[in-house]
């Protein structure tokens, strides 16, 4: 099976990593003066509008009077719900407030990532390096591989057994329990054994072209049995190729250990 994502806090860190500078930061270099509408006394600051039009841009909206006009109506609109949500009490009920908070600490922490990715860049060195550690651990081959995942190693073993006597793979893959490839007869399609977790990996490195693993591969899945089809020599991207890619997966984990220094310094009760 392919590996799964090493901690869902990484997919969060990098969805606020890989995001376009925030709103705010466009906003404070478009000026903030004045407001662009009152509504019952309330003003609606230029600093709103244009982390607004910002947004909008950062999703694809080309910048127009138009585009300014149309937020400034938006913006009027909302506060005006806003009053209104006030006038009814809502933002003193407690799971309202606790959305509210949620979605203020959302903005500050991704501006805090936002600031720490530009002040800790990845340096080409860096970048060069992890790349050379992966060319190391995809290696030099890659494999077109099939399995069938069962839940019981008695049943792994029948499955084999059945194969020795000249079963079809296809057929009994209909029996295992990954919904990714059951349909496919069990095909996994070409990869490394990088992208494996190491035990399935180190056996399918193990099989040689057209054979099965004839005792049952154990994971934290399951049991596997597992088929090499065919296997082909593997060229890894071009450095320049992927170096964004890298670049990003650096900075995740350079954060994750920085909050977890400030985890470890952290006084929580």
């Amino acid at each position: 099976m392919h590996n799964l994502s090493k901690l869902a806090g990484a997919l969060l860190l990098g969805a606020l990593i890989s995001l376009p500078a925030t709103a705010a930061e466009k906003a404070k270099s478009a000026g903030a003066a004045g407001a662009v509408a009152t509504v019952n006394g309330v003003a609606i600051s230029q600093t709103v509008a244009n982390a607004f039009v910002a947004e909008q841009q950062a999703q694809g909206a080309p910048d127009s009077p138009e585009l300014k006009k149309a937020v400034r109506e938006e913006l009027i609109r909302r506060e005006l719900l806003v009053q209104e949500a006030k006038k009814l009490g809502l933002d003193k009920k407690p799971d309202v407030a606790a959305q509210a908070d949620l979605a203020r600490q959302a903005i500050y922490i991704r501006a805090f990532v936002q600031d720490y990715v530009k002040k800790n860049p990845i340096s080409d060195e860096q970048a060069k390096a992890a790349y050379e550690r992966m060319k190391t651990q995809m290696g030099s081959t890659e494999y077109k591989v099939r399995h069938i995942l069962v839940e019981k190693e008695d049943d792994a073993k029948t499955i084999i057994v059945n194969l020795k006597k000249g079963a079809k793979f296809d057929e009994l893959a209909k029996q295992s329990k990954d919904p990714g490839s059951k349909e496919k007869g069990g095909d996994l399609g070409w990869s490394s054994t990088a992208n494996y977790v190491k035990p399935f990996g180190d056996a399918v490195a193990g099989l040689a072209k057209g054979k099965f693993t004839e005792t049952p591969v154990k994971t934290d899945f399951g049991y596997h049995v597992i088929l090499v089809e065919d296997s082909r020599p593997l060229t890894p991207p071009p450095f320049d190729q992927i170096k964004p890619q890298i670049n990003q997966r650096l900075q995740q984990e350079q954060l994750q250990r920085y909050v977890a220094e400030l985890q470890k310094k952290a006084k929580i009760d």
